[in-house]
């Protein structure tokens, strides 16, 4: 195995789910439908139509393995059900930015909830790891969950693990170790992603997976549109995220040219 694994119904609800698992692996390879540049807006072929109702609430059931877990602190398939519950109830409109498809406040502390959850679970060695709730743990360790990079990894290798085909899923993961400044299993995976990639893609994927090993935190970019200058970093939208700087125009000169003000610390005649 290359990787070492023993280190420490509703229609929405289910979509929305998927979809920022789409978001956070990233936008860079298109090919595979998982990104691996600076920000997260690839498409991952998961997000897909689920049938359920998109009413139902999964307040209850989150009560009911709350309650197991707490009579039965060893029950792994009770801790499972409970990580479902919660990220399950996350994926509702009160939990999530219609706009944006990120987690609300409110949605981010259930991610917390799920992520101690997820941790007990995986404490209790569950002889095969439920690649299922796997993968749906990568929406909240990602950029717009939690932003836990090393947690990112370890559900990673869980993945890649059982499908150790899947060269999107080594490419996500060279993506987070870098992140996670884990440049010896980044590079593994990188490595990994590039064998398993068609022959005439190869170099595009090293080059990408590459460029987030040398700026793991995403390039810096900066544009001036009417007199403010935005500086951010790329969202894999097209756009970037950052802050806005107000600049000053320049004055304009007796010919109405803009030119560079100066004063005289001198004395009238």
């Amino acid at each position: 195995m290359l990787f070492d694994l023993r280190g420490g119904h509703r229609r929405r609800a289910v979509k929305v789910i998927y979809v920022g698992l789409a978001l956070l692996i990233g936008g860079g390879l298109i090919l595979f439908g998982v990104g691996a540049g600076t920000g997260g807006g690839g498409l991952l072929n998961a997000a897909t139509e689920n049938e359920g109702s998109g009413g139902t609430s999964f307040a209850s059931q989150i009560k009911k393995y709350e309650k197991q877990t707490q009579k039965q602190p060893s029950n792994v398939a009770a801790w499972e059900q409970l990580t479902k519950a919660q990220l399950h109830e996350a994926g509702g409109e009160a939990y999530v930015n219609t706009q944006t498809g990120a987690p609300t406040s409110k949605g981010k502390e259930l991610f917390y909830q799920a992520s101690r959850s997820w941790e007990r679970y995986l404490a209790l060695n569950p002889p095969k790891p439920s690649l299922e709730l796997a993968k749906l743990m990568l929406r909240v360790y990602g950029a717009e969950g939690l932003n836990q990079p090393s947690s990112a990894v370890q559900v990673l290798q869980l993945v890649v693990a059982a499908e150790p085909s899947n060269a999107s899923y080594y490419a996500a993961l060279a993506e987070y170790a870098y992140k996670a400044k884990n440049t010896r299993v980044g590079d593994l995976a990188m490595d990994k992603a590039v064998a398993l990639a068609p022959a005439t893609d190869r170099a595009r994927v090293k080059t990408e997976l590459e460029s987030v090993k040398k700026s793991p935190e995403g390039q810096i970019l900066t544009t001036t549109t009417n007199g403010t200058t935005f500086t951010g970093k790329a969202n894999g939208k097209g756009g970037f995220v950052g802050t806005a700087v107000k600049t000053t125009p320049q004055p304009k000169t007796s010919t109405g040219k803009t030119g560079t003000s100066s004063t005289s610390s001198g004395k009238s005649k």
